[in-house]
């Protein structure tokens, strides 16, 4: 079948108008499988297969893209015939596109519900293997001035400071905040850390002067509005 490669199949021995390569300068990027698009990633396959080969093999590996953008550089070298260098390759493309989509989004949006906190949010937590800790900045019109990552990497929900939440929001002038962060289970449901905390800053919120709109949970294909839960 045309497009087509044997599973061990060096890819000079793929005819020119078939290499991911030449099929992205010839008919565009958006035409490529995710394996074409990685494969050039990878420039080179291993000993046994070439570089589709290997990257179905790895798309498999991790079932859809949104997993394999988390997977951490020593879970993609658990995968045969990925090293550091290909893991190291993936993580960077990921967090390019990761960036870009943020960039794109957080100017654009005013914030009317729920829903489009979480379009601005989701880019920047998504990826992201660790629990994430983020801060909107909001005008008078809930325009979203500015995207603050409080913490990354996990959150100390116990010694976490209303100074470190709000702090620059305030010196930025903003007139209002959205708080979010992710549960890198997938699962948003707050729990009980959450939830106290929310109320917590809630508290410190209007004595600063700050609205405080909401608190998000991010979770794989879903999200939990605080607010909308009665919770804050």
């Amino acid at each position: 079948m045309k497009g087509d490669v044997r599973p061990n199949a060096a890819m000079r021995d793929t005819p020119e108008q078939e290499r991911p390569r030449e099929r992205l300068a010839h008919v565009g990027a958006e035409a490529l499988r995710d394996a074409e698009l990685l494969a050039i990633l990878f420039r080179t396959g291993s000993r046994d297969e070439n570089a589709v080969a290997l990257a179905e093999r790895v798309l498999r590996h991790f079932n859809d893209l949104p997993r394999l953008a988390r997977a951490s550089v020593n879970e993609l070298q658990q995968v045969k015939g990925v090293g550091r260098v290909k893991a190291i390759e993936i993580k960077a493309a990921a967090e390019l596109g990761r960036r870009m989509a943020s960039h794109k989004r957080q100017f654009l949006r005013r914030i009317t519900k729920a829903e489009d906190a979480v379009e601005i949010i989701r880019p920047h937590v998504h990826l992201y293997e660790t629990e994430s800790f983020l801060c909107l900045h909001l005008s008078t019109k809930n325009d979203v001035m500015h995207v603050e990552v409080i913490s990354k990497g996990g959150m100390d929900w116990v010694g976490i400071k209303a100074r470190d939440v709000f702090g620059k929001a305030l010196r930025e002038g903003a007139h209002g905040v959205i708080l979010a962060h992710n549960h890198p289970s997938g699962d948003p449901e707050p729990s009980s850390a959450d939830i106290t905390i929310t109320r917590r800053l809630a508290d410190a919120a209007a004595l600063l002067g700050v609205r405080m709109l909401d608190h998000i949970v991010v979770g794989d294909d879903r999200h939990v509005s605080m607010k909308e839960r009665g919770m804050l």
